[in-house]
């Protein structure tokens, strides 16, 4: 499954200038839309490749003044691509000699651009135009191991991460507090019971939120050259709230019921001094397809109430509609929020529409893309001058099966009746992949 079609791998490494755009983008997007996911250049094994270890493709698009200027794909270098190409391999520490690259997340911070993985190498520094520099361990301040899934404090300009702590990793996980200006001001060890398979973490006011649910890893996948993990009943499954400046035995483990969660939507302190945890919720993962997520059932957003004092968790299933990746605005990252955004995957369908979630009133809207046109992941971009929490936009990768290409969609993420506010037509098509983000010039300027 996880080669074929719009999950197969493309061949080339393109530059395209003066994109066709039907509609109009907006004028204040000024930046660049990013994304990464996996894009093998050969798999020895088709019938035990695993979707989450091919190498790593960062695909962007550059928007100004109302122009799409370009479009560019990109390997992220790594040692395997080096020695692909016959070239150096990249610069930069590989503490626990890994040999592949980023494949999981790109993004902006502290005026870099950072291509990221869950597996623990350092992150990989990107130029503007998406060339590989090299790896970089925030300025030699980070001990070892990163994830794909920081958490931005917008308040702070901190990030946050919980992080595998290699090669120790068996009995423990770290937490890591980068500083706005990128380097690592804090890390704490977390002793773990079972190694678990630790893909994101969540964040609140208060709290750092450690998941070790029992997708566990398996010796016998491993010592075969596997993806190393397997769905493992029984193991345990709880979520530990770390104080965001406390210290390992601070924290309070909650158990939560057997399940497995790659991605949380959002989470907060409740008035009450509970924490809510809004996240995207598969009943078991691993467990008859090892090869990647979707062949044991799709997950569905779900709200928990963690109660740090009775040490419980209560569940609402807020929509039992297939949904993954779920976003919303930046600045609310950690605090009380209203709005939400996913994309429905389907195993089997070429349609996936686009979903925003009132959190509030518990009214969703569904925006249909097409017959034979799937969408990925929706980064919410807020208008400059918003005062409402969903003023802004949604821009999404949208595989278009008829026209065998990608196309960079805009929408109104107030408004789901109107149609896209603007599609940028690319040049070939972007495989399926995981997960990317709006990088502002601001944020991250251009060469001079």
């Amino acid at each position: 499954m996880y080669l074929n079609g719009n999950y197969a791998p493309v061949t080339d490494e393109v530059t395209s200038f003066d994109l066709p755009v039907i509609g109009a983008l907006p004028a204040e997007l000024s930046g660049r839309y990013l994304r990464n996911g996996p894009n093998p250049w050969q798999v020895d094994d088709p019938d035990t490749y695993h979707w989450f270890t091919g190498a790593g493709m960062v695909h962007g698009v550059r928007l100004r003044d109302g122009r799409a200027e370009w479009y560019r794909n990109r390997y992220v270098g790594s040692t395997d691509l080096s020695a692909h190409r016959g070239q150096p391999d990249i610069t930069g520490p590989n503490w626990n000699d890994s040999s592949a690259g980023p494949n999981t997340n790109v993004g902006g911070f502290a005026g870099t651009t950072w291509a990221m993985v869950e597996a623990g190498g350092c992150p990989v520094e990107l130029t503007y135009e998406l060339e590989t520099i090299g790896r970089n361990d925030f300025s030699g301040t980070l001990p070892g191991a990163f994830t794909a899934h920081p958490k931005v404090d917008a308040d702070t300009g901190e990030m946050h991460a919980m992080v595998y702590a290699l090669p120790e990793w068996l009995d423990h996980v770290q937490y890591v507090v980068v500083a706005a200006g990128g380097r690592v001001r804090r890390t704490v060890d977390i002793p773990l019971e079972r190694p678990t398979m630790l893909h994101d973490m969540s964040l609140t006011q208060r709290y750092a939120v450690v998941y070790d649910f029992p997708v566990r890893l398996d010796f016998d996948l491993a010592f075969a050259g596997r993806f190393p993990f397997r769905w493992q009943p029984g193991t345990g499954s709880r979520v530990g709230l770390l104080p965001r400046e406390g210290e390992a035995a601070d924290i309070v483990w909650i158990d939560v019921p057997e399940c497995y969660s790659f991605h949380p939507m959002n989470a907060y302190d409740g008035p009450d001094g509970s924490v809510v945890i809004d996240l995207c919720v598969y009943a078991t993962m691993f467990e008859s397809d090892l090869l990647g997520p979707f062949g044991d059932g799709m997950a569905q957003l779900e709200r928990w109430v963690l109660n740090p004092t009775a040490r419980t968790c209560s569940v609402t299933v807020i929509d039992e509609t297939p949904q993954e990746f779920p976003r919303h605005r930046g600045s609310v990252t950690a605090k009380p929020y209203r709005f939400g955004y996913c994309t429905s995957p389907s195993a089997s369908l070429p349609e996936w529409p686009t979903l925003k979630h009132d959190l509030v009133t518990g009214q969703r809207w569904l925006f249909d893309h097409g017959p034979g046109r799937s969408a990925g992941e929706p980064v919410f971009v807020a208008r400059e001058a918003a005062t409402a929490e969903d003023d802004g936009w949604l821009i999404t990768l949208v595989h278009d099966v008829p026209r065998g290409a990608a196309e960079l969609v805009v929408l109104d993420a107030q408004d789901f009746s109107r149609r896209e506010v603007a599609r940028v037509l690319l040049p070939q098509r972007v495989p399926y992949g995981f997960h990317g983000n709006w990088v502002s010039d601001r944020a991250v300027p251009p060469p001079a």
